[in-house]
């Protein structure tokens, strides 16, 4: 099987930075909350707090959201930037591939379902923005993905980024995605 790195490896940005973007725009109220999640980046910056609280004040924008309005806000996203999937992996694309992300599951599961594929993320909360466990990261790919796939190969592996070394290190090739989805071998 093929295991893909998502935000900067198939998809042409970051979703959760695009996601957020979308919701500043069309739903203002979330920009209430962007001070705070300011005051958490500092904070994360200079080391007071983890990245993963920095996120949960960042996901706070949810709680002001009624049930089924944010899958509903998802659709719509994704409807204006489904666009932002790089070409390549539609050409390259098989029903056994595996998305492996940091991303949030919410934001993430309606286009892996579009695109008929496996995914393995970042579980928060889309009620209230709480992680649900680790933020899906670094070695915790690895972990999460032979959770789930005791037995795998990993024939390829796409990234665009170092981070991913350790999953990059579990597959027969790994690749990485530079900029406008130029791919070269991983070194």
């Amino acid at each position: 099987m093929n295991v893909y790195d998502f935000d900067g490896t198939i998809y042409n940005g970051d979703s959760t930075r695009d996601f957020v973007l979308y919701m500043l725009i069309h739903y203002p109220k979330v920009i209430e909350y962007m001070p705070t999640f300011f005051i958490a980046t500092l904070k994360y910056v200079f080391g007071t707090i983890s990245k993963t609280k920095m996120k949960e004040t960042l996901y706070r924008f949810l709680n002001s959201f009624k049930m089924g309005e944010i899958d509903r806000i998802v659709v719509e996203f994704w409807s204006k930037n489904k666009k932002n999937i790089y070409d390549w992996y539609y050409e390259k694309k098989n029903k056994t591939d595996v998305i492996v992300s940091a991303s949030p599951r919410f934001i993430l599961q309606y286009i892996c379902d579009e695109l008929g594929v496996n995914l393995i993320c970042s579980e928060v909360n889309k009620t209230n923005g709480d992680y649900i466990g680790l933020n899906c990261y670094g070695e915790e790919k690895v972990s999460r993905f032979f959770k789930e796939y005791p037995n795998a190969t990993i024939n390829e592996f796409y990234s665009d980024s170092k981070s991913d070394t350790p999953l990059a290190k579990k597959a027969k090739t790994a690749f990485i995605v530079k900029p406008g989805g130029i791919i070269t071998k991983w070194d």
